[in-house]
């Protein structure tokens, strides 16, 4: 018979300690210092991109009237286009890492699952980082929105006018800057609203116990169940999709989510494990960690079969507004986003699949951190392939911007996250399910 944990046995606090601030201070500041030689390398060789792309301009003029978008305005590149770029795109990917932890607590509370109750403390905090990469996706729109969205551009809604798109002027009615900025705001407002209640009645919950705080969290994860439903795919043809302009997909919404979801999967999973081996969270057996294994495997492959769907819908039909997506990353622009789109398949689904197929794997802590990693590092590849050849199309690229800018992102994620952590014992003492958890067993 397993064993009942006594009470005082789950007092476990987290401590951010100096030396991790120290640290993550430290990898903030090489972020800003790389990206700081990479700004300074590609504003020295601005002169050569500006004559070349002009020149490219000017013998193409008919090129870019037939491909539209895809071409129109290329010669415009500034280089600070880069830049804003990876701002925008990492900004998207760590809003979907944690806006899903929200998603994760929300489905659970649903559910009435009791099995994750000993580490919900972990998706609990993910979502304060929301207001981070929501004020600088408003500062970014405002600063480099007309050269991230080619829809900006006053001149394409003139009817008769030289840069006149009736494509893209028949998508006014959505693609306008101030529904856009609306909808912006409503979608952090509400994804980070909702989970401030949900959080403040965890937090009760730990001071009162009893089961008001545990049903009023399930209505309130409800009401964010069905804005999600609706929102998540609202704003990943917002964010995503509209850099692509001319090319839409009805799939693309459920795409977004599947990679946003197994990614804060892979987060969650990563953080438990790590918390785990430096002796917290004790209450976390193998199971809990059998279940985690079996949602990254699960969703790896329901993100595959997404992907596969909407690759093989537009394959098959093979209309050439349709197939330029995919032409563009595959074989475009000198055909510098072809790796990384193997690289995104093959982390995504590939390396998953086969790490975690044996219930062994799923249970073992080191390999479940292998697989994190893979499926962490795999999905930014994702929104890179996703993001990048549409913004700054044949000036993409690996350099220090790059690599500078996912480290400042990821050490200031990993400081949001411990400092919430810090605000509640590792696990909810109160929490209704609390002992299905404890002698959770599969």
């Amino acid at each position: 018979m397993a064993h009942t944990h006594s009470i005082p046995s789950l007092d476990e606090q987290f401590e951010f300690t100096a030396e991790s601030k120290r640290n993550l201070t430290i990898g903030i500041v090489a972020g800003v210092v790389l990206v700081g030689i990479g700004a300074f390398l590609a504003a020295k060789g601005i002169g050569g991109h500006e004559h070349a792309d002009a020149a490219h301009g000017a013998a193409a003029h008919g090129h870019e009237a037939a491909h539209g978008a895809a071409a129109a305005g290329e010669h415009h590149y500034k280089w600070t286009t880069r830049l804003w770029a990876n701002v925008w795109l990492n900004s998207i990917y760590f809003t979907g890492v944690a806006v899903i932890g929200m998603f994760f607590i929300a489905y659970n509370y649903l559910a009435q699952a009791g099995w994750s109750a000993v580490f919900k403390r972990i998706p609990e905090a993910l979502p304060a980082f929301l207001p981070v990469t929501g004020v600088i996706m408003l500062i970014t729109f405002f600063v480099a929105g007309h050269d991230l969205f080619h829809w900006t551009h006053e001149g394409l809604y003139e009817v008769g006018g030289p840069e006149y798109d009736p494509i893209i002027a028949g998508k006014k009615g959505f693609l306008n800057t101030p529904f856009f900025l609306i909808r912006m705001v409503l979608y952090f407002a509400a994804w980070y609203g909702l989970w401030r209640v949900v959080r403040k009645f965890s937090l009760q919950e730990d001071l009162e116990g009893g089961t008001e705080y545990y049903e009023k969290s399930i209505k309130y994860g409800t009401a964010f169940l069905v804005i999600f439903a609706v929102t998540s795919s609202t704003s990943a043809w917002d964010f995503v999709m509209s850099i692509d302009t001319h090319w839409f997909s009805t799939m693309f919404g459920w795409y977004t989510l599947a990679s946003w979801h197994v990614t804060g999967l892979a987060v969650i999973t990563l953080i438990v494990v790590s918390l785990k081996e430096k002796g917290l969270l004790k209450a976390v057996n193998a199971s809990h960690l059998h279940d985690l294994g079996k949602f990254m495997f699960a969703f790896s492959i329901f993100w595959a079969y997404v992907w596969f769907a909407q690759f093989m819908l537009i394959y098959y039909a093979n209309l050439p507004e349709e197939t330029i997506y995919y032409r563009e990353r595959f074989s475009g622009h000198g055909g510098i986003y072809q790796a990384p789109f193997f690289v995104n398949l093959f982390l995504c689904f590939v390396f998953p699949f086969l790490v975690l197929m044996t219930r062994d794997a799923k249970r073992t802590p080191i390999i479940l951190k292998i697989a994190c990693w893979g499926i962490i590092v795999g999905h930014y590849f994702d929104f890179y392939n996703n993001i990048m050849p549409g913004a700054v199309g044949e000036h993409g690229g690996w350099g220090p911007i790059e690599f500078g800018m996912i480290l400042i992102f990821a050490c200031a994620f990993i400081w949001s996250v411990s400092t919430q952590l810090t605000k509640a014992n590792l696990i909810p003492k109160n929490h209704p399910m609390l002992e299905e958890s404890l002698h959770h067993d599969i």
